[in-house]
């Protein structure tokens, strides 16, 4: 299993409503709304890190008021 973080960066006002949508998609263990640079950080899971990148791209992104993301694989070191 996989794992990683998505740091995301919204619309002004937007970071709860897209906290709640990102929430509901598939393989996303948590979410958060944070302040600093990123406006909500959701961790998530999948079988691979490409199947990580496709929930990315196909789900995640696709949620009103994001305009950024930035996924970062969890490392074991």
């Amino acid at each position: 299993m996989v794992q990683a973080y998505i740091l995301i960066q919204t619309e002004v006002g937007k970071a709860s409503a897209v906290a709640g949508v990102v929430s509901e998609v598939p393989g996303v263990t948590q979410v958060d709304d944070v302040t600093g640079p990123y406006d909500v950080i959701a961790r998530a899971e999948a079988e691979t890190v490409d199947e990580i990148g496709r929930m990315v791209v196909a789900r995640v992104q696709q949620v009103e008021g994001i305009t950024r993301t930035l996924t970062c694989p969890v490392v074991h070191i």
